[in-house]
């Protein structure tokens, strides 16, 4: 009998270990001020407690400013990473893209000309990738500035941001560049969210003057219309929304550039949220990106990687 027992809970702590090793991780896109370096990560095993993964993985090698922010990154069925990034402050020179098996090794890099139709473009900010799970596509929507075409704020007309969107399934033949949304106010930052079936969630920023905060809206489509825009849930001076679901909640990252610091909400619903900086801790210096689930072995190969080049 004893043997029985012994043999029944070294089973259970051979499955207890697999199901262990099995468990996602978390891998945070990353860059540091003035944005000249290029990618970084920080990993997570539960969500809220994030450490840094040294060295830079991607230099910035596309338009004339050579810089990468708001590094947004997906994973396809296929198993490769597909990343997109601002490449410029101003100027009309689209959004810089790359692809990797690995998340070490990147190729292909080159500028996507999203908004090369629009000569009178001031920008292109904070592209966000998305994957449409129902027509099997990826979304790429992006802020950018057409002067004088919009109602605005106090903001200059150099500074009056709407959202665009192109559709691909390939990254190399995208679908016109259209409008994704209208607000009625200067908005960037924008993300897409899923929450179910036919109910999706955009995470913004308002940045009209004087608000500049975090906000949602809603829509059964995740190319809109997202209607319904709330209140903000974040405080003054913030932006650079990144979300992660984390059990029955979901977490909204964001960078308190007031405040100097990283901040978080949870919240189930997108309409109640719970301030959770108590429970967070955020490397000094990360900047904005997004948050993927990575595999144990993707990111102990990242580490592995990254003991080789110390």
């Amino acid at each position: 009998m004893m043997r029985k027992i012994k043999a029944w809970g070294l089973l259970l702590m051979t499955v207890t270990w697999l199901v262990s090793c099995q468990k996602d991780s978390y891998l945070f896109t990353s860059f540091h001020e003035p944005a000249n370096e290029g990618l970084r990560y920080l990993y997570s095993e539960d969500g809220y407690h994030w450490q840094s993964i040294s060295g830079i993985y991607l230099k910035p090698e596309l338009g004339t400013q050579k810089i990468m922010r708001d590094p947004s990154i997906i994973r396809d069925k296929q198993g490769t990473y597909h990343l997109v990034w601002t490449i410029g402050w101003k100027g009309n020179e689209g959004i810089g893209y790359a692809h990797s098996k690995d998340l070490i090794h990147w190729e292909d890099q080159k500028i996507i000309p999203v908004m090369q139709h629009e000569s009178s473009t001031v920008n292109v900010w904070a592209p966000e990738l998305f994957y449409d799970d129902v027509e099997n596509r990826f979304i790429i929507i992006w802020a950018s500035t057409i002067p004088y075409r919009f109602a605005k704020g106090k903001e200059a007309e150099d500074n009056n941001h709407r959202m665009y969107y192109t559709t691909t399934k390939d990254f190399n033949t995208f679908t016109e560049t259209k409008l994704f949304s209208d607000p009625g106010f200067s908005i960037i930052d924008a993300v897409i969210v899923k929450k179910a079936e036919q109910d999706y969630v955009l995470v913004l920023k308002d940045n009209t003057r004087p608000n500049r905060d975090l906000r949602v809206a809603f829509a059964s489509n995740p190319l809109g219309p997202f209607e319904q825009i709330s209140a903000p849930f974040s405080a003054y001076l913030t932006e650079g929304p990144s979300v992660v679901k984390i059990k029955d909640q979901w977490l909204i990252y964001f960078d308190s550039y007031g405040s100097k610091r990283y901040e978080a909400v949870a919240t189930k619903d997108f309409k109640t949220f719970t301030t959770i900086n108590d429970q967070i801790a955020v490397p000094v210096g990360h900047k904005h990106g997004t948050i993927v689930k990575a595999s144990k072995k993707v990111i102990k190969n990242l580490r592995r990687h990254e003991s080789k080049k110390k």
